[in-house]
């Protein structure tokens, strides 16, 4: 099945809530056992396009492999208080592998100029997705945005606590 985000999807979780937005940010494409995430290049504003997110309370570990294009994976763990207690970024090319333990948020970021495509090593169950604290809190704890040409990290201040970016 194939199922496509729209804007209207991707704006409560945006940056600049104001600014142009990708028409058709991502789209999903689920198997029985697998998802493959396809995130269309572009900005939303200054800010890279990228995924909704969500925190996963699926009890294993998440596998994603970066199959085409360039980006970040984003993944945030929170406190009792929904405030960001870790924040780690994971740079993406072909070939790419990173796991996301159980109980932390991801968000895939498309910082190229072609397609990003992710493949996801299990198809879960809704009930072990949560995009209700990413949604309230406007995002994760940084927004991924270009600079002068540069890639950087803008804090989201809905957040009172902004974690130092962890590069692995």
């Amino acid at each position: 099945m194939i199922i496509a985000k729209t804007n209207k999807d991707l704006k409560p979780v945006l940056m600049d809530k104001k600014s142009s937005v990708v028409k058709n940010p991502y789209y999903l494409i689920e198997s029985p056992k697998q998802v493959i995430f396809v995130v269309t290049s572009g900005k939303n504003g200054v800010e890279f396009n990228k995924t909704e997110g969500y925190f996963c309370s699926y009890p294993g570990m998440q596998t994603y492999q970066c199959l085409y294009g360039s980006g970040i994976l984003l993944m945030q763990r929170n406190d009792e208080s929904d405030e960001a207690k870790e924040f780690k970024v994971v740079v993406l090319s072909s070939g790419k592998y990173a796991i996301v333990p159980a109980g932390w948020a991801m968000c895939l970021v498309n910082t190229g100029s072609s397609f990003l495509v992710v493949l996801r090593n299990s198809l879960l169950d809704e009930k072990f997705l949560d995009r209700k604290p990413i949604v309230e809190k406007k995002g994760l704890a940084y927004y991924v945005a270009e600079k002068k040409g540069e890639v950087v990290f803008e804090q989201n201040s809905t957040y009172l606590v902004h974690p130092q970016v962890a590069m692995e």
